[in-house]
């Protein structure tokens, strides 16, 4: 009879539910694109996708969680990103199971996919994602004649300082040479540089692409901050080839990313 009941212990432990924090937006959608969203108790500031994900608890934002609040939803799972490796630290005193990932270049997010996918019994699911990534890559149309390309972060009327654009070993990084054109930004020691436009005439891109949100700049004025793109004497304002794309996904590096690629190459290439 005892050893009856150790079976079943057993039994109803494989099938028991993780109560899982997630740290940050991207682990949070990656986490509902497993089919996984009864197990998700809380997550970060910005978690907006999917609506879902807006109705839970928030333990703080994604680089600075409140422990008191984590441990308050009896996590069995965290799930943070190489920035939370303080905060992933401190929860093993609890004795609580964390896994850390790095979500930076697509070869990342795809082998971050997979170990969520595996911590939480869903390696179909996990493989169905990345298979989505690997088919946006493969069927990405490549540039003709290859082109120097700049992606900036924001929408911004004052170009004097602030700049921030993508740099080196970044899902955008790879994005752009997937396209078959080269980043614009060739230093490889800053995944994120910080420029002014003095610095941006001196890399003189052939093609500038501005990630633009709505939801998070809502008081910019577009025509005027292209007016100050337009005016820095680049290749790309000679050639009218500067670009503003709003869409919400573009810098979640998780499972999206395939729609990233297919935007961004969309518009690259065009």
């Amino acid at each position: 009879m005892k050893n009856i009941l150790l079976i079943l212990l057993f039994i109803l432990n494989l099938w028991a539910e993780e109560r899982v924090v997630s740290l940050s937006p991207s682990i949070t959608e990656i986490v509902y694109a497993l089919g996984a969203d009864r197990e998700i108790v809380a997550t970060s500031s910005y978690s907006l996708y999917p609506p879902e994900a807006k109705k839970l608890p928030i333990v703080g934002g994604y680089t600075n969680p409140h422990i008191e609040k984590i441990l308050a939803c009896k996590p069995t799972l965290v799930i943070g990103q190489t920035f939370n490796q303080n905060s992933l630290e401190k929860l093993k005193y609890f004795h609580i199971k964390t896994l850390q990932l790095e979500l930076k270049s697509i070869r990342s997010i795809k082998e971050s996919i997979g170990k969520i996918g595996e911590v939480l019994g869903r390696e179909k699911e996990a493989k169905e994602l990345v298979l989505t990534i690997d088919k946006a890559i493969s069927s990405a149309p490549k540039a003709k004649k290859s082109h120097s390309v700049m992606i900036v972060y924001g929408l911004k009327e004052d170009l004097r300082n602030g700049i921030y654009i993508a740099g080196k070993d970044i899902f955008f990084d790879d994005i752009i040479r997937v396209s078959g054109n080269t980043n614009a930004y060739t230093d490889t020691s800053t995944e994120q540089p910080v420029l002014n436009y003095e610095n941006v005439i001196a890399l003189n891109p052939e093609q500038i692409i501005i990630l633009h949100s709505h939801a998070t700049e809502p008081n910019v004025d577009v025509k005027k901050a292209l007016e100050a793109w337009y005016s820095l004497p680049t290749r790309a304002s000679k050639t009218k080839n500067i670009v503003i794309i709003d869409e919400d996904y573009l810098h979640i590096p998780s499972h999206r990313v395939a729609l990233t690629i297919e935007k961004l190459i969309g518009s690259i290439n065009d």
